[in-house]
């Protein structure tokens, strides 16, 4: 990971647009980082948190970032697993509680929705689903950076609208969950470095929604139940069970 230190400037470019970029630029590293975090640790990025740390230090608005040090990789994957590795839903949306099951393939197909109209593909070597923590984070840092490019051309308007799928998309997706996400998390584990990086992705996405004005209701996990199953679902139909007998 490396930190951009200045931002190139075209001939003439206002500074307060200039400014604008640079908070983007700084954003999308950080959700890049975060976005890292939530998948089983391959690589060590745990090396690389005092460069984000001092990214996020030039985030406005955004929270203090935790005192954390980096860590041998298989440390971290033993953290890894100790948080994640019996509670894997922790890390999806449509986990948190739905109206009904349908419900699920719905909102999976808003998210795609608002992956497809940015160029956003979902797979490569690392696979995971489009509500997955670290795939939303991953969108974001696409915003920021696709505002910065556009800001860094004059192209204002494309920037304009990349600010609005941003309060869309914290407003529909990420921000309605991320912080039963922390409260799950610190109820099942409290393993570092990762109870504490959950808070302050929390904590940095209610910031965003402060920012561009959307009001986020902050529910507690106790209100959480689980997604009702279709009371008429049967396995009467399913070949399989002419097998058994």
């Amino acid at each position: 990971m490396q930190i951009d230190q200045s931002i190139e400037l075209r001939p003439g470019m206002d500074e307060t647009v200039r400014r604008r970029a640079e908070q983007a630029v700084y954003r999308a590293q950080v959700y890049a980082f975060l976005a890292a975090v939530y998948l089983y640790p391959i690589k060590n990025w745990s090396e690389d948190l005092p460069l984000v740390a001092a990214a996020a230090a030039r985030v406005d608005g955004a929270p203090e970032w935790p005192a954390l040090q980096p860590m041998e990789l298989n440390a971290l994957q033993a953290a890894y697993r100790r948080a994640f590795g019996a509670t894997g839903s922790l890390c999806y949306e449509t986990e948190y509680g739905l109206p009904h099951e349908f419900r699920q393939a719905q909102e999976l197909a808003d998210i795609a929705g608002f992956y497809r109209a940015f160029g956003f593909s979902v797979g490569n070597v690392v696979r995971e689903r489009p509500d997955h923590l670290a795939t939303e984070l991953e969108f974001m840092h696409l915003l920021h950076w696709k505002e910065a490019h556009a800001l860094l051309r004059g192209m204002t308007e494309q920037a304009d609208q990349c600010v609005e799928a941003r309060s869309s998309f914290i407003g529909a997706h990420l921000g309605t969950w991320v912080d039963l996400f922390a409260q799950s998390l610190l109820l099942n584990s409290q393993e570092l470095p990762y109870s504490l990086l959950a808070w302050f992705t929390a904590a940095l996405v209610q910031a965003e929604a402060t920012a561009l004005g959307i009001p986020l209701i902050r529910r507690s996990r106790q209100d959480v139940r689980p997604t009702p199953f279709d009371p008429d679902f049967s396995c009467a139909a399913c070949p399989l069970v002419d097998l058994v007998h």
